[in-house]
């Protein structure tokens, strides 16, 4: 008899490609109806109602009632972190699915990592941080330093509330389109609301792509000065 935790279990659920699809969708931070999930999944509804019974078996859902409706979001946090790092390891292997279009651009700029910034300006923003000394990174883990917790305060962010929360208040994340780290936790979700507070950025309709006012976007990069090599790249092609 084998021990240990069952990843076979876990890979499976993912693994259908209906399912996957729809856990996807929910990579948005967004709670979303059975219908609406089976039209991410390309499944009728009564298919996605198997899939997402097994999906909340599994401990990867969890779902909410509101009145005649139910509505599916990722279990937790850690759901999250798993599918992204799944998607960072199927991207380095080349296992992509290509859309061509408008949005993909704009997914790879900016985008909601269940609840934090990702794409190119996730990752910017983290490289800014630790450029400056504000977080301190040792291999995968990140930790705020005193100088950063100061400079965070200075600009409107509760550092003493996020902390005295349960979850970790800097985590690396593996960004997919970047196959580099950005940062998640506490601190990077309350990062991204603080940019929506204030009007710099918002999310567009139907995607997790998230867009910047050019004022939002002007502020942001002041903000975060470190270049990627995404940026740099995406100006080369402006002054071509």
């Amino acid at each position: 008899m084998k021990e240990g935790p069952d990843i076979a279990q876990i890979g499976a659920l993912i693994g259908d490609p209906a399912r996957a699809n729809m856990l996807t969708a929910l990579m948005g931070g967004r709670a979303l109806t059975a219908t609406e999930l089976a039209q991410a999944g390309g499944i009728t509804l009564q298919t996605a109602s198997t899939h997402l019974s097994k999906l909340e078996a599994g401990g990867l859902l969890a779902q909410r009632k509101q009145g005649r409706h139910r509505y599916f979001a990722l279990a937790d946090d850690g759901v999250g972190k798993l599918l992204e790092n799944i998607m960072g390891f199927a991207a380095g292997r080349g296992h992509l699915r290509h859309r061509p279009g408008p949005k993909e651009p704009a997914l790879r700029k900016a985008r909601i990592c269940y609840d934090h910034l990702a794409g190119d300006y996730g990752v910017r923003m983290l490289d800014s941080l630790i450029a400056a000394g504000a977080i301190s990174a040792v291999g995968d883990g990140l930790s705020l330093t005193e100088r950063g917790e100061a400079h965070l305060t200075s600009i409107g962010m509760d550092v003493t509330g996020l902390r005295s929360t349960r979850r970790p208040l800097c985590r690396s994340c593996l960004d997919w389109s970047e196959r580099r780290a950005h940062l998640a936790g506490s601190l990077g979700k309350a990062l991204l609301s603080n940019f929506f507070d204030k009007g710099w950025a918002r999310r567009l309709e139907n995607s997790r792509s998230i867009l910047f006012t050019s004022e939002g976007e002007r502020r942001f990069l002041a903000l975060f000065p470190v270049e990627t090599d995404a940026t740099n790249k995406e100006q080369s092609r402006a002054d071509a």
